[in-house]
């Protein structure tokens, strides 16, 4: 995303003689906990990049921090260019609610979450890639065995509860994620679900699969450990695929699909928002025009990402080609399942808390109990 970013800004500023583009750059953590205040300020950009979802995009429209887009959507002809999947994250109800309402965010990539493998770590130990549960529990008490460990994990902050949920995900259906994300119909983290994601979790750390240490690892080293061959397998979203492309040099990797369930954590990308205060609304939303043009989603989908408005026959990289197909697939299938901490404000940091109160052992139901009583205290009225 950002090389295709870079060259939009190139190509916006030739387009726009005497228009400057400053680019500021800040981490996901600093992003999501300072967003508010910013926004709030004299110092607001005039387009920002920020989190889908009932807990982020969807509050802060609620707060009248952005700028409603939905007749700039119709007459630039976003609403037309993104499809029904991709606009439940850009649209927010009067509560917050995302899925129906006006548009506060417009997103122009996909993501979601996947099993990035060491192909050659795989082949020297005999192993081969699991299609069901049970084998990926085989396949890292092979590693085990072996003397390595099986999964690279950070649980200081993301990508602890995409497990947790990828676990649940396997005992889920629509109808679940419905209920948990967009609050139609009865939920609890009590249920079976999230009961069995919490004992798998558990029991995975008792049997050496995640590393002690987990709860204090960050996701940037989760990474780096897996680029530097010291873990088989991580467990991440499709936002690594491109750094992996760059920077993994010594082995040869590969993805699949969590195994056992249909539905994945995923949904259209990060948003471009608008913010109320902007000063130059106008230049924010030729900025979003041109990162939705065809040059720069080819450039994004040749670069390692899930474009939303590329020319197939012009993505060439058969390493992108397969990040795009394995997206699609899940697109069509009504796989994408949302993320976790999306339900209720503040559950991002909650989920962190949880995830690692389970590594270190606390009892699954006094925790599943506590999260239960975070949703309901914090999710919308």
């Amino acid at each position: 995303m950002g090389i295709a970013w870079a060259d939009a800004i190139q190509r916006f500023e030739a387009s726009h003689p005497g228009v400057k583009v400053q680019l500021e750059i800040k981490g996901f953590e600093q992003i999501r906990q300072t967003a508010a205040m910013v926004l709030n300020s004299d110092q607001v950009p005039d387009v920002m990049e920020y989190n889908k979802g009932n807990a982020t995009a969807g509050l802060l429209s609620t707060q009248g921090l952005l700028t409603d887009l939905t007749a700039v959507a119709q007459k630039r002809g976003w609403d037309k260019l993104l499809g029904p999947s991709l606009q439940t994250t850009c649209r927010y109800d009067d509560r917050g609610i995302m899925g129906a309402g006006k548009w506060f965010g417009v997103t122009n990539y996909g993501e979601f979450v996947m099993v990035y493998y060491n192909r050659d770590l795989f082949q020297k130990h005999g192993q081969k890639v699991p299609t069901t549960l049970a084998e990926l529990e085989a396949t890292m008490a092979a590693f085990q065995k072996a003397g390595l460990r099986p999964l690279a994990l950070g649980a200081a902050e993301y990508p602890g509860q995409h497990v947790l949920y990828e676990l649940a995900l396997t005992k889920a259906n629509r109808a679940f994620v419905n209920a948990f994300q967009l609050y139609q119909g009865k939920f609890s983290f009590t249920g079976p679900e999230f009961s069995f994601a919490a004992q798998k979790l558990q029991e995975w750390t008792k049997k050496g699969f995640i590393a002690k240490d987990a709860t204090g690892q960050k996701a940037e080293q989760m990474g780096l450990d897996f680029i530097a061959g010291k873990a088989p397998i991580m467990i991440s979203g499709s936002w690594w695929y491109g750094r992996l492309v760059n920077e993994v040099k010594g082995f040869q990797w590969g993805i699949f699909t969590f195994p056992g369930g249909a539905m994945h954590p995923g949904s259209g990308g990060n948003l471009w928002v608008v913010p109320a205060r902007a000063k130059s609304k106008d230049l924010a939303y030729d900025f979003i025009d041109l990162t939705m043009s065809k040059d720069v989603q080819n450039l994004l989908g040749n670069s390692g990402g899930v474009p939303v408005n590329a020319d197939p026959a012009k993505v060439t990289n058969a390493k992108a080609k397969e990040l795009i197909e394995t997206f699609a697939t899940l697109n069509r299938s009504d796989g994408l399942a949302f993320y976790p901490d999306w339900p209720a404000a503040g559950f991002y940091d909650t989920l962190v808390g949880a995830v690692q109160d389970l590594l270190l052992g606390k009892p699954a139901p006094e925790v599943l109990k506590a999260l239960d009583q975070a949703y309901a205290d914090n999710k919308p009225e």
